[in-house]
């Protein structure tokens, strides 16, 4: 091809857009069509027990699985199905409001199956969900809260976008229960230990360029100890099997060959903290076993980033001949990307965990390659330092945090990838 044919070849058309997207809960997980959904009633009425303060039976029921006190006073739900055709609002397709008997216009839809109010985006934009799991004791209450400041503070500056809570309350508990210990006090965040499950904690990736659909960004932790009880794995198994793009945690000290000599290198004990670790091939079948089960095919291809964590650790396993990896490995230098994803970059890093994981535990690496067409392997380290008894010895520095989340934003096609020799 000449050159002028190769400058003026036409860029491949975009698939033609919907009328409407099915829409994912970003609470629940359930998916549903935009015309299934309800309404919280804008108004109530003491003389009308249709529309009078009562008790919601399916949002209470969300709330108490996962520890959140009770409400007894909300306004009435109303079924679209019981409001007339041209009562009912319409935005590109999509049902977005209703007018009811008392002329009163309501625009909070709720999910069918839990009544959390939806983003008002849903159903005129694809529901992408990214999701961050893995083992308790994996890292991750630290890793989203390294993400996410990387995210508001940074990366999202870098790609012409705006990383927010999806509301006030998220903000709140977000700032006051993460950020702020972590970020400005120097305290580790203590393991997630909770009799109940711990509601997720959402986020929106939005783009300036409206013709990008916002991204969801959902952290939902769950105890180690949970991973046997049944509502947990049914509402896990939702959320992975509805989600566009998965970031995968993977602690080194879950790796069984490599956890004495890390501890010891880093001046521990030997044996300290051994039964508190899951092999990660066993996370992988426990978390993903009855999900990947129920696929068309035996194997799942939503784009799966493997995140080892707490890379700064791995320089106890460093040395110039790369016997597990070099100690001049890319992994421990930080890396921005602007604007798109370095993917020479990306193939490096991808290529160097993936031989690592390979040496160090290659059950884990096959099951992996097994269940998932479409990973990536990285490594990242959200603090920056091995911490000491519990409490950080300098500022919070994260390496690459961001990194993994980036190649999925490429994988979803919301940003563009370059090759750089």
């Amino acid at each position: 091809m000449g050159f002028f044919q190769q400058f003026f070849k036409k860029k491949p058309q975009p698939e033609p857009r919907p009328l409407f997207y099915d829409i994912v809960c970003p609470y629940c997980f359930s998916k549903f069509s935009p015309e299934d959904v309800v309404f919280r009633a804008a108004h109530h009425r003491e003389d009308d027990e249709d529309f009078a303060l009562g008790e919601d039976e399916l949002l209470n029921k969300y709330r108490e699985r996962f520890g959140l006190d009770q409400v007894y006073e909300m306004e009435a739900v109303i079924h679209p199905y019981d409001v007339p055709e041209e009562h009912r609002m319409y935005s590109d397709h999509v049902l977005i409001g209703l007018t009811d008997r008392y002329g009163e216009l309501t625009r909070r839809r709720l999910c069918p199956h839990c009544h959390n109010e939806l983003p008002v985006t849903a159903g005129k934009v694809p529901s992408n969900i990214i999701s961050i799991i893995g083992a308790s004791q994996a890292g991750k209450s630290v890793y989203m809260t390294s993400l996410i400041h990387t995210l508001q503070h940074y990366t999202a500056d870098h790609f012409g976008a705006a990383c927010m809570p999806l509301n006030a309350e998220i903000s709140r508990k977000f700032r006051t229960l993460y950020e702020e210990p972590l970020f400005e006090r120097g305290d580790l965040l203590s393991s997630t230990q909770k009799e109940k499950m711990q509601e997720p904690f959402i986020f929106q990736f939005v783009f300036k360029d409206e013709e990008k659909a916002p991204l969801t960004l959902v952290f939902f932790d769950v105890a180690g100890e949970g991973m046997v009880d049944q509502d947990y794995l049914g509402l896990h198994g939702q959320h992975i099997k509805n989600s566009a793009g998965i970031l995968f945690m993977v602690d080194p000290l879950q790796i069984r060959s490599i956890r004495e000599r890390i501890k010891l290198n880093l001046g521990g004990q030997p044996g300290e903290f051994v039964a508190q670790y899951d092999e990660p091939r066993d996370v992988v079948l426990t978390l993903f076993g009855d999900f990947i089960a129920y696929q068309d095919k035996t194997k799942t291809d939503i784009p799966t980033a493997v995140v080892l964590t707490k890379s700064d650790m791995l320089t106890a396993l460093a040395d110039e001949e790369g016997t597990y990896i070099k100690s001049n490995s890319n992994i421990f230098n930080p890396m921005e990307h602007h604007n798109y994803l370095d993917l020479t970059e990306i193939a490096n890093i991808d290529g160097e965990i993936r031989r690592f994981i390979e040496k160090v535990d290659r059950p884990f690496k096959g099951t992996m390659d097994v269940y998932f067409s479409d990973t990536a392997y990285f490594a990242v380290s959200a603090l920056g330092s091995n911490p000491v008894d519990q409490k950080l010895q300098g500022l919070v520095s994260p390496i690459r945090v961001d990194e993994p989340f980036i190649w999925l934003l490429y994988k979803l096609k919301y940003v563009e990838g370059r090759e750089l020799h």
